[in-house]
């Protein structure tokens, strides 16, 4: 894709807190109507880049663009064209749902019977139509998520940014909100990029970008970074994995990895292997599970850890 029909270019982006590094040369683009999601744990890099896309922190290195439009040279122009959701509440608990709709869309220029009929419609199509008078601080966590939400997506922004959307949503409501995000897609040639902690999640995006300690280290289809895994997982919990892991890769040339406390091997046809393992190693196998390739299967393929990781800084 050349860089004229991006939605959204990230070129060589680079960002430092002090001596810490939170992006490394971070690049890709996000196609015209594609829902794009970046993946990572929580000190990965993610929300760093996030911020720099919603110009909320200025570029240290590299270079942004919005629709064509640089974010460090003309911010203004990419405000206009954005809609963004922050993970942290932006709605005034002491108005109304409606009200909170109305300041909003006077902040873009939007007034009389054009900025009522927008407030209709995010009303319905987030399923607070009848909450529109509620004082927002009398809505529960995931209500009122869904009015950040609405305010975000009022304007009919072409791009728009979404921090975490699902946080606060019960199942139903996360499930909505995905639909919503496709119709945006197909009817309104919308770009969409939100980032997510959650794996299953992001399984439903059109492409999605894992991002860890500052670096994208897989971009592609859900099902195309699946496909690279190698075939089924085979998961291990022994009372030595290091040994266990040892013992198997001698006796059957196979390559056998211990991620944390587990015993990992990534095989075709993999469930032909379980009955032989347990017979192989009597004793020595608390448990043995098998699964389909994963987002996490591959995160783990290519940074050699899990997903969630403890320790990590937030960035």
């Amino acid at each position: 894709m050349g860089d004229a029909e991006a939605a959204i270019e990230v070129r060589d982006v680079s960002f430092h807190y002090g001596t810490r590094r939170a992006l490394n040369e971070v690049g890709f683009d996000v196609r015209p109507g594609e829902l794009f999601a970046l993946v990572g744990p929580n000190g990965g890099g993610k929300t760093t880049l996030f911020r720099l896309l919603a110009t909320l922190v200025p570029l240290q290195h590299g270079t942004i663009r919005v629709l064509g439009h640089d974010v460090a040279r003309e911010p203004n122009e990419v405000r206009a064209r954005i809609g963004v959701v922050f993970q942290a509440p932006s709605v005034d608990k002491k108005l109304t749902v409606r009200e909170n709709l109305r300041h909003q869309g006077h902040l873009y220029g939007l007034s009389g019977r054009a900025l009522r009929a927008r407030e209709d419609e995010m009303l319905e199509e987030l399923g607070l139509s009848d909450r529109a008078g509620d004082l927002v601080e009398k809505l529960s966590g995931g209500l009122r998520r869904r009015v950040e939400l609405a305010k975000g997506l009022l304007h009919r922004p072409h791009v728009v940014l979404l921090d975490e959307p699902s946080t606060g949503l019960d199942p139903g409501a996360r499930s909505d909100l995905w639909a919503y995000l496709v119709r945006l897609q197909q009817e309104f040639g919308v770009s969409v990029l939100l980032t997510t902690h959650l794996l299953e999640e992001a399984d439903k995006a059109d492409r999605v970008a894992i991002i860890d300690e500052g670096s994208i280290v897989a971009l592609d289809t859900p099902e195309a970074l699946k496909a690279t895994v190698g075939g089924d997982t085979i998961s291990i919990e022994a009372d030595d994995p290091e040994q266990l892991a040892s013992a198997i890769r001698e006796q059957f040339a196979l390559e056998a990895t211990v991620v944390e406390t587990m015993v990992r091997l990534e095989l075709p046809e993999a469930h032909r292997w379980i009955a032989r393992l347990i017979e192989a190693f009597p004793g020595r196998i608390r448990s043995i599970t098998l699964s389909q390739p994963t987002l996490e299967d591959v995160f783990i393929a290519r940074t050699g850890h899990r997903f969630w990781a403890e320790g990590v800084q937030h960035a």
